[in-house]
């Protein structure tokens, strides 16, 4: 065979082949871009006024670590106030007392009556005014234990006027200033992560088959001199893409020097 029939051949093959796929290293290379693991947008749920922001952009930070803060004054010294109000049981020791009293009340009415020196009648109110007092004790639990859930209400309230960082991950945007008002559900803080990256390839059906969740795979970054990694599959998707006869699996990867998302990569299967 000639030459030119040879490369006739190959350029066929190469035309033939999906958009995106590409041979690499006696395997299926296929182009895809990183993202992050975690891209979250944080927000308020209620409107304020913005007290203080503890971090930057650019800075790392962990799970749980407070970002923003409103104004809370006014809340806080309600929280006391209901704290204060779920604590006392005054109501309750009251209401006991009460019962207590009714109850020996009718002890003696009942020793009386034995003895003729007390009517029936008064011994049936005695009755009915300890039934009253058990009601009173009862509604004074009930109150005491209302003020308890208003306390944790307030209590979720004022832990709402705090941002929290729900990941480990990196600041990358801050969208407001200390004094600001915001509006609830807008959004004031972006935090990404980016260690492990992740990368979701459209693989073609015939391969895509062969592929199991903890299988590892090659991911040949961009740049001169930069070296393959190893990733693993985390996830496949149960439905494929028709028209490009693909389905979609997730490729985890580690990214210990600290490589951008949004990179163009090779993962070779």
């Amino acid at each position: 065979m000639s030459i030119n029939k040879v490369l006739l051949c190959l350029t066929a093959i190469v035309t033939l082949m999906p958009a995106g796929l590409a041979l690499a290293d006696s395997g299926i290379g296929v182009s895809a871009i990183t993202v992050p693991s975690a891209d979250v947008i944080l927000s308020f749920i209620q409107p304020g006024r913005v007290a203080k922001i503890s971090v930057k952009e650019g800075d790392k930070v962990t799970s749980s670590q407070l970002l923003m803060r409103l104004d809370d004054a006014a809340e806080l010294a309600r929280l006391s106030q209901i704290k204060a109000q779920s604590e006392d049981t005054t109501k309750i020791e009251g209401a006991e007392a009460s019962l207590a009293q009714k109850k020996n009340h009718l002890k003696k009415l009942e020793w009386a009556q034995k003895r003729g020196s007390a009517t029936e009648l008064e011994v049936e109110d005695a009755q009915l005014e300890v039934t009253i007092a058990k009601l009173s004790l009862r509604i004074a639990v009930f109150g005491h234990e209302q003020d308890k859930r208003t306390y944790q209400e307030a209590q979720i309230r004022v832990d709402n006027m705090s941002l929290k960082s729900p990941i480990d991950g990196r600041v990358e945007k801050i969208e407001v200033e200390v004094g600001e008002s915001i509006n609830g559900l807008v959004g004031t803080i972006r935090v990404v992560k980016t260690d492990p990256l992740w990368i979701d390839v459209p693989v073609p059906l015939a391969k895509a088959g062969d592929l199991k969740s903890g299988q590892t795979v090659k991911v040949n970054f961009p740049g001169l001199g930069t070296a393959s990694q190893t990733g693993k599959i985390i996830f496949a998707a149960t439905a494929a893409d028709a028209a490009s006869a693909t389905l979609r699996i997730r490729i985890e990867v580690p990214n210990k020097s600290s490589r951008l998302s949004g990179e163009h990569v090779t993962v070779v299967f």
